[in-house]
């Protein structure tokens, strides 16, 4: 039987930080197990190439129908292989809002306040900008400004600036409010993902293997003691000495608690999985930014898009990008936004924008003939909650995903409002002077009109979290120390451990859980 001390499931951007902390100091053998490949291709490398990964990058799960959103099944993108979703996503450095992390701590989640994570997130961080309180400059994760930004995305921060809503030139800082350039992970013009920050250097003690695809967690005195798995078509069981780490994402993790006999009860028998642990909350809590985007189309080729002129001037960006590294393709196309407070009584602002310089339409899938810019808006703390089921005993059969989008009544409101103001800043010069054309006109004042064009349009904008929650209530999954509840040994280090939603894009917070986990397991070696 293979043995390791440590066995991390799964290699996505709180897998890779946790692993890569696991195996630092050479103490204890490591195996990670990723389902995907080593995404250390020109693929996942430049920044530009977001809209075109392919299956062997990107799982592209699709929803179950959402009944808010017309019946529509929406496309879930999550990453595959090597550094999960941050090798894949558009790369914004945002830790989310102080308060998230103090309600967290407000909810049972002892050490979690803003104040005791910051320390985490400043450990992962190699701000370009340099050290600072609230800032690190020496971590693996490298974080800078944008090299080259469309002029259209400085327009939008000026025209948001006419409104008096202020420019903030750091999302991490002291206030997260207003609108400006986003910061991106990213190194030297390259994409800087997890997997590069954390397991780009090669140790004797950690074993990374891809294309595995774990079966379920093995236990032996209620204790976790290893994990059954399959490659290439062959069934092996690798064991674990002192303990297990789940690390497969929000879909990913949950999925394998409940194949390893911990979740529901009723729905782990609806599939003959034997009852290890009754968790009701295990797939429960999922959240997710539910997304508005609008599409506009505008003369001329300021923007980018698809005409002779626009592929002649790509091709010459991809040029430029090989000699340079500068250029469009160091874009993460969202290239700037904010964060906006729509209700009076939000103790944080509540919407999120993203403007992108070039049209979008169903996630970038359809293309466009035509030169323009589109802006995204989401409700940043939803109260619709979503599950995550199993579809089938096979550990290779996606889970059955369900975000709920929209069910809760508060959630269109606030989009609908948040969809307001995010066209008032559209309307407004400089981006105003473009002369723009809506793709999807719509009375903004007509109530029934807008909540109809936002049912038939809305989708995700890839933040899901929070199906294996922590807390110190008997329902959680995890402890605050990310300890599976029930059993021993056994750890999650991702996202799904959220008991809420941040305000703000989840791959940093995702690194900090990682960073973490790892923590918490050198601890309770004694390490």
């Amino acid at each position: 039987m293979e043995e390791a001390d440590i066995v991390v499931v799964g290699g996505g951007s709180g897998g890779s930080a946790a692993a890569g902390r696991l195996s630092e100091d050479g103490r204890y053998s490591v195996v990670l197990l990723e389902a995907g490949g080593r995404n250390t291709g020109l693929r996942t490398r430049i920044p530009g190439f977001i809209a075109f990964q392919t299956e062997k990058t990107n799982w592209r799960y699709e929803t179950v129908p959402q009944a808010g959103l017309n019946g529509r099944s929406g496309f879930q993108p999550r990453g595959r292989g090597l550094g999960g979703s941050s090798a894949i996503n558009a790369m914004l450095y945002l830790r989310g809002n102080r308060w998230d992390y103090d309600n967290w701590a407000a909810l049972g989640c002892t050490g979690w306040s803003y104040d005791e994570v910051l320390p985490w997130f400043r450990r992962s961080e190699c701000n370009a900008r340099g050290a600072d309180a609230l800032h690190g400059g020496d971590g693996p994760l490298h974080v800078c400004d944008q090299r080259s930004p469309h002029a259209g995305s400085i327009e939008f921060v000026e025209a948001a600036r006419n409104l008096q809503i202020p420019v903030n030139e750091d999302f991490n800082g002291v206030s997260q409010a207003g609108v400006g350039l986003y910061q991106v992970t990213q190194h030297k013009g390259e994409r800087w993902s997890a997997a590069r920050a954390y397991l780009g250097t090669a140790r004797a003690n950690l074993d990374i293997r891809t294309d595995v695809i774990t079966e379920r967690v093995l236990f032996e005195d209620g204790r976790a003691c290893g994990v059954a798995y399959r490659q290439g078509g062959v069934e092996r069981t690798l064991r674990a000495r002192r303990a297990v780490v789940l690390a497969g994402g929000v879909f990913g993790t949950p999925q394998l608690l409940m194949l390893s006999g911990i979740g529901p009860a009723a729905h782990l028998r609806e599939h003959n999985i034997a009852v290890r642990v009754d968790r009701a909350a295990v797939g429960a809590n999922l959240q997710d930014h539910v997304d508005y985007v609008a599409a506009f189309e505008t003369e001329g080729t300021h923007f980018l898009g698809q005409s002779l002129k626009g592929t002649v001037k790509m091709a010459g960006a991809m040029i430029e990008w090989f000699r340079k590294r500068t250029g469009t393709m160091t874009s993460p196309f969202a290239e700037s936004g904010g964060f906006l407070t729509i209700a009076a009584d939000a103790p944080a602002p509540d919407v999120q924008v993203h403007f992108v310089p070039v049209v979008l339409e169903d996630h970038g899938r359809i293309k466009v003939k035509a030169h323009g810019f589109s802006c995204h808006v989401c409700v940043l703390r939803p109260e619709s909650r979503g599950t995550v089921r199993l579809r089938s005993a096979d550990a290779a059969a996606a889970a059955l995903i369900d975000p709920a989008f929209l069910t809760d009544r508060r959630d269109m409101e606030l989009l609908k409002n948040g969809v307001r103001a995010m066209y008032r800043i559209l309307q407004s010069p400089p981006l105003s002077a473009h002369q723009p054309r809506d793709r999807h006109p719509v009375d903004l004042d007509d109530n029934e009109a807008l909540e109809a064009l936002i049912r038939a349009r809305a989708d995700t904008i890839y933040h899901p979290v929070g199906t294996a929650r922590m807390g110190s209530d008997d329902g959680a999954v995890c402890d605050p120390r990310l300890r599976v509840r029930g059993v021993g040994a056994l750890y999650v280090a991702d996202a799904s451990v959220m008991p809420k939603l941040v305000s703000g894009n989840t791959n940093a917070p995702s690194i900090m859980i990682g960073e973490r986990c790892a923590a918490f397991v050198m601890d309770d070696l004694g390490a």
